[in-house]
């Protein structure tokens, strides 16, 4: 499956294939599944559970590897890399947003946030100033010095979406990124997403069983028994 005509793939995934198990495992997860992402893309995999989009996902995330195949990422083939390799293009070039948030209880809303920049090597207090600045931009800056416990499900994501952010990644991966949300709070976030990835350009591919969800992207990708089936245009996103 191509990205949009006249641009270019910041994902290029091809063939990819995932066999969990020994050699008697006959069924893979993912069979053969080409998909390409365009920069400013976003892209919404759907499928009913067990239909490989988690592992999918991951894939793209560096998470895990495919058992045969070949995955470009911004133009590097990172099919193969050691494990030191995936944590840095991690890092570098990915952010991550997930169901149940991930995180640090123990850390101020703006440590959360600061974190990935800490790992980059980014000295501290420009760290603390760039999560700053993140955290405005959802809407939080009146909860910087906020533990997780003491926010709502819609702004610990919040807080995940300005972390997933702060070293400005080529591709954001979203799996259920409403999943622990009700409708309202839900339909907040994914604008929120869209907002930022109209200011910055960012690629976006979600996982989400939610169909009013998935309208929020350009594109639906199915996935059914380990293979893409069906992809469409998204007629009336960006809400």
């Amino acid at each position: 499956m191509v990205a949009a005509a006249g641009q270019t793939p910041v994902i290029d995934a091809r063939g990819i294939t995932k066999i969990h198990g020994g050699p008697l495992t006959t069924a893979p997860t993912l069979a053969g599944v080409d998909l390409a992402v365009a920069s400013r893309e976003i892209v919404a995999l759907r499928g009913p559970s067990g239909s490989g989009k988690s592992t999918l996902l991951n894939i793209l995330g560096c998470l895990d590897r495919p058992t045969s195949g070949t995955y470009q990422l911004g133009g590097r083939d990172v099919s193969a890399l050691t494990r030191e390799e995936q944590a840095w293009v991690r890092l570098h070039y990915l952010g991550f947003i997930f169901q149940s948030f991930h995180l640090i209880g123990h850390s101020t809303v703006l440590e959360n946030v600061a974190l990935p920049l800490h790992y980059a090597g980014i000295r501290a207090k420009d760290a603390l100033s760039t999560a700053e600045e993140r955290l405005v931009r959802v809407g939080l800056r009146e909860r910087l010095h906020y533990f997780p416990s003491q926010l709502s499900g819609g702004q610990r994501q919040r807080v995940a979406i300005a972390r997933s952010l702060v070293l400005r990644p080529k591709v954001l991966l979203a799996d259920e990124p409403t999943g622990a949300l009700d409708t309202k709070t839900g339909a907040e976030i994914m604008s929120l997403l869209v907002e930022l990835h109209d200011q910055e350009g960012t690629a976006i591919v979600l996982v989400t069983h939610d169909p009013h969800v998935a309208t929020f992207a350009h594109r639906q990708v199915f996935l059914r028994d380990g293979q893409i089936v069906d992809g469409e245009a998204t007629l009336g996103a960006r809400h």
